[in-house]
């Protein structure tokens, strides 16, 4: 099967589910990408991955016809010149909380005169061999998603998703909820609220989003769906793990 052109779902607003690797093992990324998911994020942000294992996860998803994003652990301009040049197919920027820091990430991303990254040989470019046509894909299909966390980023929302090349966002429900005093809170109404007025200037200036169901509920993935939510990312490897495991267990051992 062909991977998607996951920048053209996005400009299409076509749904589509992802999820998240925090966890380094090769086999790990090869079983989630074989599972179905339309794109992947390695998470760099809250995990002891390496940029060296980063590369490997890279290789091994994008192998599987899966599109690799990267979660940064930061709007670092290295950074994300390191993980495009590994084959990254796009990143998505933690804690974007206005226009500049969203110009900053579409600026890392793309060479000169698009954006200001620095032009090297690596894996992307076929260590060599491919350059121009990686460059001919990079100003095409690369992907730049931020991440609305933080209330200040809801403040500033319509200008954040009016920078040319922020091609959609995601939510991130634990961080905004702690920016707002109420950390993990997600059915306080005023933190209902925010991912609500999200929603709606998302879809108003037609840029897709979602956020991350952390949780491996399924019920809860649909509900969002019907939400009108196109980008979502369904649960994370280790929560997945520990789910299954503790399902099992509880109904093997459930009194009879």
């Amino acid at each position: 099967m062909p991977m998607i052109q996951l920048k053209e779902c996005l400009q299409s607003n076509r749904l589509t589910i992802g999820s998240w690797i925090s966890l380094a093992h090769p086999a790990i990324a090869e079983v989630m990408a074989r599972a179905g998911f339309d794109w992947l994020v390695i998470d760099l942000e809250h995990s002891t991955i390496t940029i060296r294992e980063a590369g490997e996860l890279i290789r091994v998803i994008s192998l599987c016809d899966v599109p690799p994003l990267v979660r940064l652990t930061a709007n670092d301009p290295n950074q994300i010149k390191r993980v495009m040049d590994a084959g990254a197919q796009g990143v998505i920027v933690p804690m974007v909380k206005s226009k500049g820091e969203a110009e900053q990430a579409v600026s890392a991303v793309y060479y000169p005169v698009q954006g200001s990254r620095g032009v090297g040989l690596a894996r992307a470019q076929g260590y060599g061999t491919r350059f121009r046509e990686y460059s001919q894909w990079l100003a095409e299909q690369a992907v730049v998603i931020p991440q609305i966390e933080h209330i200040e980023a809801v403040n500033h929302l319509e200008e954040i998703l009016s920078v040319s090349g922020v091609d959609g966002y995601i939510i991130g429900p634990y961080d905004l909820s702690a920016s707002m005093g109420l950390p993990g809170q997600f059915g306080h109404p005023d933190v209902v609220a925010a991912i609500e007025r999200i929603r709606r200037v998302g879809q108003a200036m037609n840029k897709p989003g979602g956020l991350h169901v952390v949780e491996p509920d399924a019920a809860e993935l649909q509900r969002r769906i019907a939400e009108g939510f196109k980008f979502l990312a369904y649960s994370v490897d280790f929560r997945m793990l520990d789910a299954t495991c503790r399902a099992g267990l509880a109904a093997i051992r459930r009194p009879t």
